[in-house]
C-alpha cells in the first residue's frame, strides 16, 4: 500500500495543518519509506520470539522503608527568600 499525496492532504486536514505543495510531496515520499521499512520487517520471522510489553524487561526493585531523621527547619528556612517564623512565605495563587 503506497502512500498518496491525497493521503497526505487528509492527514493534514485531520491534524489542522497546512503543508505546501513542496512538503506534501517530501511526505509523501518519508510515509512511503516507513511503511517500505514495516514491509522488510514483515519479512523477518518472529515465529520464536516471545512478545514483550516493553523493550526493557522491568523489576520492581523494593526497598525497606527506615525511618531517617529529617532537616532542621532552621536549615531548610537557611536560605529561603521569605519566611515567617518555621514556614516558607509564599504568594498567594488561588483568588476565592
Amino acid at each position: 500500500m503506497a502512500v498518496t499525496i491525497k493521503d497526505v492532504e487528509h492527514i493534514a486536514k485531520l491534524a489542522k495543518l497546512r503543508f505546501s505543495e513542496e512538503e506534501k510531496v517530501k511526505f509523501t515520499e518519508k510515509f512511503n519509506d516507513i511503511l517500505a521499512f514495516i514491509e522488510k520487517m514483515n519479512e523477518l520471522d518472529t515465529s520464536k520470539v516471545e512478545p514483550l510489553s516493553h523493550v526493557i524487561e522491568l523489576d520492581n526493585v523494593f526497598r525497606e522503608d527506615v525511618v531517617k531523621p529529617s532537616l532542621p527547619t532552621e536549615d531548610a528556612l537557611k536560605n529561603a527568600p521569605a519566611k515567617t517564623e518555621r514556614f516558607f512565605k509564599v504568594p498567594k495563587v488561588i483568588d476565592k
